[in-house]
Formats: structure tokens, C-alpha cells, sequence
């Protein structure tokens, strides 16, 4: 029993640091995100017919370089691509448009496309949209467990489960932050399987618990 409670204690205090170190890293240099969220510029260019990412890629690649890249195809037909960086200068843009024109017979003009600024989308702009479905859930999660596990007391393993689904988020969170992985298109779906981990590893306890006190009150 001792040696259970003393690898409870190094897995506490091992969580405890992990978050602890990831506030620390949060505060001094924020969390990592996808290019497509973070300030950045875009310009839109007209095909107007089929083309591989690759072609285009590699056209980026000497002319951006030294920089993260994100190309999409865009519109109905995907007849015209998204290129996205950091940063793109009218000196680029131009280069671009010089060998897009020469890679596909088009006849683009430099004076008609605009750089876009792309605003920084902040990590709470990612969630927001799933934060009423998400409290929904859990307040119906709550609510089964309270009645499915009275026995236990209702309020304490509301407080228990409330605890470690928020510990086991901020966990992720933090390991997020030191790894220095990406927020974006992945980070909603690592929330959902660490949520519904977490849970089933707390009903799993719960059920055990329960089983105990109902042999203990045959026993009575």
C-alpha cells in the first residue's frame, strides 16, 4: 500500500512540474501555431486550369525561401492557389507571378494582385466555436454520473471528475507548449481523446469503487 501511495506522489509531482513548466513556457514565449493562424500574407493567383501543389511548390521554394509555406487550391474549380507565408514581399509576389507565367502560359499581372495581411488568430478563436457543445456534454456527463454513482457520494465525484478532466487538459496543454507543437486543425481533435480517455479512466475507478461498496454493505 505504501509503495502504491509513493508512485502516486512521483506521478502527481511529475504532472505538477510538466504544468508548471508549461505555464512558464506559455508566459515567456506563448504556444507554437500553424502558419495558417499566425500573422501572415497571402496572395491568390488565377490558373485557370489544373496544377500539382508540387509545381507550385517548388516555385515557392526558390522564391520564398527560408520560410514555412502554406498552398491551397481554392475556388469551385481549384483553378487557383492560395499562397500563404510569413511574409511576402512585392519583390516576391512579382517573382511569383514571373514564373507561375512561364509554368503555365498564363498571363498574370502583378499590378492586379494584392498581398493580404492575415490577422493572428488567438487559441481561444480555435475553441470558441465548441465551447456551448462541449459544456453541454459535460454537464450531461456530470449529471449521469452524480445519479449513477450516488452511492460515492454525488458531489465528490462531481468536484473528483471536474479535477482531473481539467488536470488532464492543462497536462496536454503544457506538454503542448514545451514540445512546441503546432496549434491548429489537430489541436481540437487531441482535446477530444484526451477528454474521453480521461473519462473513461475515471468511470473505470468509479465502477471499481462502487463494486467495493456494494460488497461492503452485503457484508453489513
Amino acid at each position: 500500500m505504501e509503495k502504491k501511495n509513493n508512485k502516486m506522489k512521483i506521478i502527481v509531482l511529475l504532472i505538477a512540474i510538466i504544468i508548471i513548466a508549461g505555464i512558464i513556457v506559455v508566459a515567456t514565449s506563448g504556444f507554437n501555431f500553424e502558419l495558417a493562424y499566425q500573422p501572415s500574407k497571402k496572395v491568390e493567383l488565377y490558373i485557370g486550369k489544373e496544377f500539382e501543389i508540387s509545381d507550385i511548390k517548388q516555385i515557392t521554394n526558390e522564391v520564398i525561401q527560408n520560410q514555412e509555406v502554406l498552398i491551397q487550391k481554392v475556388e469551385v474549380f481549384e483553378d487557383t492557389v492560395s499562397i500563404i507565408s510569413n511574409d511576402i514581399t512585392e519583390e516576391q509576389k512579382n517573382n511569383l507571378i514571373t514564373k507561375i507565367n512561364e509554368k503555365y502560359q498564363t498571363e498574370l499581372s502583378a499590378e492586379e494582385i494584392e498581398i493580404t495581411s492575415i490577422a493572428h488568430m488567438r487559441g481561444r478563436d480555435i475553441i470558441k466555436p465548441y465551447i456551448v457543445s462541449f459544456i453541454i456534454a459535460t454537464a450531461i456527463i456530470l449529471l449521469y454520473m452524480a445519479i449513477r454513482y450516488y452511492k460515492l457520494n454525488s458531489i465528490k465525484v462531481i468536484v473528483k471528475t471536474i479535477l482531473i478532466l481539467a488536470v488532464a487538459e492543462a497536462l496536454l496543454f503544457s506538454i503542448i507548449a514545451i514540445t512546441r507543437l503546432p496549434i491548429g486543425r489537430l489541436t481540437i481533435p487531441m482535446m477530444l481523446i484526451v477528454y474521453i480517455l480521461t473519462l473513461l479512466g475515471i468511470t473505470n475507478k468509479f465502477e471499481k469503487n462502487l463494486e467495493i461498496k456494494k460488497i461492503e454493505e452485503e457484508k453489513n
